[in-house]
């Protein structure tokens, strides 16, 4: 029900899903009067009478829209009847439901938002994406074995990470950032790169960027800015004139492949890292296409386990 289209985007999206992954299973959660006349057999629709608008404080959320799509989304994970939520509303709401229901991990403070970004040679995991604004040295060193085990699952079979920095000397960046540093060389289920700065995000040196939410957040939207901006830009040199538009004829197998290469919707989905079970954020401006790969994202982590795996490895790694 949430996000900037709402069932618009999402319902079309997993109704087509579920048509064409009869070996899956789906519960539907949204307000009835936006349930379609037929259902597939392996769909299901639950009722709710909430909406979580986008401008809704998370504590507000928690305590007052219990009976919304998304707290019976996640509810029914939480009782065993789903194994995965996917939500393109309200972030914080999410996480704060997410987090009252699941409930997170022994040894792991709070819950990280993680996705892919697109990298020279393929993509890259990037957390905290915003749920965490202030991280301690030992918050971040939970990040980097969550994404470890993200990246590892991904097919990744030693994931080497590098913490996002103003610059790549020892003596840079904050007490935090430096003392984190310190934690992660010493840690052995690590594989620690060093210091990235922001253009490193995108190079691929790294499978692994780990940062605090407040920084990533920022790095993610001016990512996204400069691939819109580059995208405009491209689109009037083409309409502006005769030149521009032979061109553009020229050029558009390439801008083609571009595209499908950096296109955002097939990045779309952020995972909830550190919840005792799988929560997919998808933006909340994600069209069909965009959905359905949030929906993909949240089907691979609940077949590989993701929660018990990160579990096992922090467990591990406190022994």
């Amino acid at each position: 029900m949430g996000g900037d289209l709402g069932p618009r985007s999402a319902l079309p999206a997993a109704l087509k899903f579920a048509q064409s992954h009869q070996d899956l299973s789906f519960l539907l959660v949204g307000n009835i009067d936006h349930a379609p006349a037929e259902l597939p057999s392996n769909a299901e629709w639950i009722a709710s009478t909430q909406v979580v608008e986008m401008c809704d404080q998370p504590a507000k959320a928690l305590r007052q829209k219990q009976n919304s799509s998304m707290w019976y989304a996640i509810q029914a994970v939480a009782e065993g009847r789903a194994h995965a939520c996917v939500s393109c509303g309200n972030t914080g709401a999410l996480m704060a439901m997410g987090k009252f229901l699941l409930k997170t991990f022994p040894g792991i403070d709070r819950p990280a938002i993680c996705k892919a970004v697109p990298t020279r040679e393929g993509s890259s995991l990037v957390l905290d994406l915003g749920a965490n604004v202030d991280c301690s040295s030992e918050q971040l060193e939970q990040f980097a074995l969550m994404g470890s085990v993200l990246a590892q699952a991904g097919g990744i079979e030693s994931p080497k990470v590098g913490l996002l920095n103003i610059g790549s000397e020892e003596v840079k960046g904050n007490e935090q950032i430096r003392l984190a540093s310190s934690l992660l060389t010493q840690n052995p289920y690590i594989r620690y790169h060093g210091y990235i700065e922001g253009d490193g995000i995108f190079t691929g040196a790294v499978d692994v960027v780990v940062c605090d939410g407040f920084v990533g957040n920022v790095a993610l939207k001016v990512s996204e800015g400069v691939a819109g901006l580059l995208a405009d830009h491209l689109s009037e040199m083409e309409r502006g004139s005769f030149f521009g538009r032979v061109a553009g004829q020229i050029a558009r197998p390439l801008l083609r492949k571009w595209h499908m290469k950096f296109d955002p919707a097939r990045y779309n989905g952020a995972s909830f890292l550190g919840l005792q079970g799988v929560v997919v954020k998808s933006h909340g401006s994600a069209d069909e296409e965009g959905f359905g790969y949030a929906l993909a994202a949240a089907v691979e982590q609940a077949r590989n386990e993701i929660p018990q795996k990160i579990n096992q490895q922090v467990a591990d790694c406190l022994l």
